[in-house]
């Protein structure tokens, strides 16, 4: 791929200094692993919680079932190439350990254990990069926690891994993945005893303690904005508090001298976690999952409920939530209006944190909407990573329910996981008056245009019926504002400005566009699970003048 310089110099010139450093001592340093024997195991006090599951992925003694998609180890191995990275990467976190059911596969899973120690050489091939190893300390922990034994050749591995990873922290990425490598470390550390496990403790809590600030917004958004990575983001500081709540009594001496840090940790963790919880909430459709901004999609995270569940059974309860009212995630960007029949999220956030942007899509202004508690408008989702065309389409303005200008992203996505020049929302807005719920908000994203163009919307919600007013300033050559219908909506022309939408309950809405534009409807698809495409209608809208406004109407009964 040939980048152009400019392109190039809007996607680092955001980055820390420490990352391109980070980047540069990860090419250059790799040290060769330490393959000495384990620590000791540490005596446990108090009970591990059931931790959030998710649904089975191992589908035969050695046949996995990931991202839609098949493969064995007969077939495949642990790494081979013609499987798509993600898909490789999930080989190697053993998350079926934990899964729903998994007591029924402990054979498999023992087997499991012992082909992966035997075929991959520490150090070696994908599942020895940061993030695979991470997930797989952790994952094994789990298991022997709720109850398994790993085999002494299994606990030796454990801790080279750990040994291997605490030399391998991911600096040049930072966001959830160093996150999730101190979440591996300081499961290591609770779990093993000694100087050597109480280094890897000292080292996670040492990154959580800059990075827990850092990634959980004051409003418990975790800073990337995607509502998938904040599910994760939950998962991991629910497993964290139960982890952690073992060690407070724990008799070890090089664990007493970080009672401080431990205790401090459990506390900034319990501190965050009923917001976090509460934002989760509020960025839920009523169908009960989560909404489509920045990349997300089902069945990587654990459901809301299961985690909402584990989280009661640590004593964590969600912050208040009003149902029916405007809620406004303040330093997160999105905002949520809803009334008895509708529910409608909007997003006037930034993209995520200028040095991470890599699950940011360009979808600022962008809107989901449910009535009579089905989807009916949606983003279109993310089915896959990596850097292929159908990956950029996924993350482009025009896969999302808002105004794109001269066929150009809002934010420049480009790459699998990359932005150079970036839409800043400004001018937020909320009004409220009994039953009407109004927010506006622009956004910068075209003003690199030249001329500079700046693109806003307003939102109008009240009992039966929905406003969206879009508004345009500057010259500009073309302008489309789309609506992505869920799959069960059907949408029909009655004229040349005026459509049904039928919904699966037979529910119909009406839809009204006024002011100078060309209406059509088109086929998409829609990709609410990576591997997974389904089609659906759009409404295309392409403004002629400077102002459009698109009204939705249903009836109260």
């Amino acid at each position: 791929m040939i980048v152009q310089p400019r392109k190039l110099w809007h996607t680092v010139r955001y980055l820390h200094l420490g990352q391109i450093y980070g980047r540069i001592a990860f090419r250059l340093f790799r040290p060769a692993p330490d393959l000495a024997p384990a620590p000791t195991l540490r005596v446990r006090y108090g009970n591990f919680q059931l931790p959030a599951r998710r649904l089975p992925s191992l589908i035969g003694s050695d046949v996995f079932f990931f991202l839609n998609e098949t493969g064995s180890l007969a077939n495949h191995g642990w790494d081979d190439p013609g499987k798509a990275k993600l898909w490789r990467y999930n080989q190697h976190y053993f998350d079926d350990l934990n899964s729903t059911d998994a007591l029924q596969r402990t054979a498999w899973h023992l087997c499991l254990l012992s082909d992966w120690i035997n075929k991959n050489v520490p150090g070696k091939g994908s599942g020895w990069e940061p993030y695979p190893t991470s997930l797989r300390i952790v994952n094994w922990i789990k298991w022997v926690l709720a109850g398994n034994e790993l085999s002494n050749l299994a606990l030796d591995s454990l801790a080279i891994q750990a040994r291997w990873l605490v030399r391998r922290l991911e600096y040049h990425l930072l966001g959830n993945h160093l996150f999730a490598n101190a979440k591996a470390l300081i499961f290591a550390g609770c779990f093993f005893s000694g100087k050597e496990a109480a280094v890897w403790l000292k080292t996670g809590l040492d990154i959580l303690e800059k990075e827990i600030p850092e990634q959980i917004l004051a409003d418990g958004g975790q800073f990337e904005r995607s509502t998938m990575y904040h599910a994760l983001a939950v998962e991991d500081m629910l497993d964290l508090l139960n982890v952690l709540g073992q060690l407070v009594r724990s008799p070890d001496e090089h664990s007493n001298s970080l009672l401080k840090p431990i205790v401090e940790a459990q506390e900034a963790i319990e501190q965050r976690l009923p917001p976090m919880l509460r934002w989760m909430n509020i960025m839920r459709h009523p169908d009960g999952e989560i909404a489509f901004f920045n990349d997300a999609a089902f069945g990587i995270a654990p459901s809301c409920d299961e985690l909402l569940q584990y989280a009661a059974r640590l004593g964590i309860e969600p912050g208040y939530l009003s149902e029916n009212q405007a809620m406004v995630l303040q330093q997160s960007g999105y905002v949520r209006l809803s009334n008895p029949l509708a529910c409608l999220l909007f997003d006037a956030a930034p993209i995520g944190p200028d040095y991470v942007p890599g699950h940011a899509h360009a979808d600022t202004l962008s809107i989901e909407l449910s009535l009579f508690g089905k989807r009916v408008f949606v983003n279109s989702g993310t089915s896959e990573y990596g850097v292929s065309t159908e990956r950029h389409r996924q993350r482009g303005t025009a896969a999302h329910n808002t105004v794109e200008i001269n066929n150009e992203n809002s934010s420049e996505v480009w790459s699998g996981f990359r932005v150079a020049r970036r839409a800043y929302p400004y001018a937020q807005r909320l009004e409220t008056d009994d039953e009407i719920q109004v927010y506006s908000a622009w956004h910068s994203g075209y003003q690199r245009l030249s001329p500079p163009v700046s693109v806003g919307r307003r939102l109008q919600l009240q009992p039966g019926s929905l406003l969206i007013e879009d508004m345009i300033e500057g010259p500009f050559k073309s302008a489309v504002s789309r609506f992505h219908c869920h799959p069960t909506v059907t949408v029909t022309r009655i004229s040349a400005a005026r459509l049904q939408l039928t919904l699966p309950g037979g529910q119909i809405v009406l839809l009204q566009v006024e002011g100078d534009a060309d209406v059509s409807i088109q086929p998409v698809t829609w990709h609410p699970r990576f591997g997974v495409t389904e089609p659906n209608q759009c409404i295309v809208i392409s403004m002629l003048a400077n102002k459009l406004i698109t009204q939705l109407e249903w009836s109260q009964s």
